[in-house]
């Protein structure tokens, strides 16, 4: 574990940079629950829990903006240096990655919502797995940028080949469920989407894992193997 940055003399500053780590987790925290929430309502059908879910982002892009504000004024007012610089700088990053993480969990239950109006697909039991896995990285990620623990953070980045590997497998489950079922086809479509959301959101947490490792530490991760980047041109974009 990384050694902890000792206070400043200035007790303001410090007390910004405690408010910056809270901002992102609170952001962190509300995109974790929006993942579960999506897929939940995914799994009971219902639309009115994904409406809800959609209309939560809202949060999620106002603590974007506040923590953008704030990184900006402490790099502009307090002029960091050394760790401070590379934790400011990299809270700027993660509240960015946090707010696209919180677009796909909304992509997500707007999906469910029109899901909830089809007959249920066999191959989506695997989707609530892949939730759990993308949710629990997003969490620990948080937790590692907040404890600044670069041991926690590759741990993180060790899950992602889980989630590539349950996301293979729903592909090929589906193909084969959309060949033997031509009229599930649509409502499949919008599966294989919800699951290509849940996979990038599982990048990216292990994009910020990378950057959690290197303000902690000052050294990158070595660039780990790229799991299986299965097209979906040929289907419908996804819900903005």
């Amino acid at each position: 574990m990384a050694d902890q940055s000792p206070g400043h003399t200035v007790k303001s500053y410090d007390n910004e940079i405690h408010q910056l780590r809270s901002l992102i987790a609170q952001m962190g925290g509300l995109c974790e629950s929006q993942i579960i929430a999506s897929v939940d309502a995914l799994q009971r059908r219902d639309s009115d829990a994904a409406l809800s879910v959609v209309a939560t982002d809202a949060r999620i892009d106002a603590l974007e903006t506040e923590a953008e504000a704030l990184a900006i004024r402490i790099i502009a007012l307090r002029a960091p240096m050394a760790s401070d610089l590379r934790e400011i700088v990299a809270a700027l990053k993660i509240s960015s990655v946090l707010e696209r993480v919180g677009d796909y969990a909304k992509n997500i239950a707007k999906r469910a919502s029109v899901l909830a109006q089809s007959a249920p697909i066999a191959p989506m039991v695997i989707v609530p797995e892949m939730a759990r896995v993308v949710a629990s990285m997003v969490k620990d990620v948080l937790d590692a940028f907040v404890d600044r623990d670069p041991d926690k953070a590759l741990a993180v980045c060790q899950r992602d080949a889980t989630v590539d590997n349950l996301y293979s497998s729903l592909f090929r489950s589906l193909l084969t469920f959309m060949m033997e079922n031509p009229q599930a086809i649509t409502p499949s479509a919008h599966l294989l989407f919800i699951a290509k959301n849940l996979e990038r959101i599982g990048d990216h947490a292990t994009n910020v894992a990378e950057m959690v490792h290197y303000s902690a530490t000052g050294t990158h991760i070595a660039e780990r193997p790229r799991g299986d980047d299965t097209s979906l041109s040929n289907f419908a974009p996804a819900a903005n």
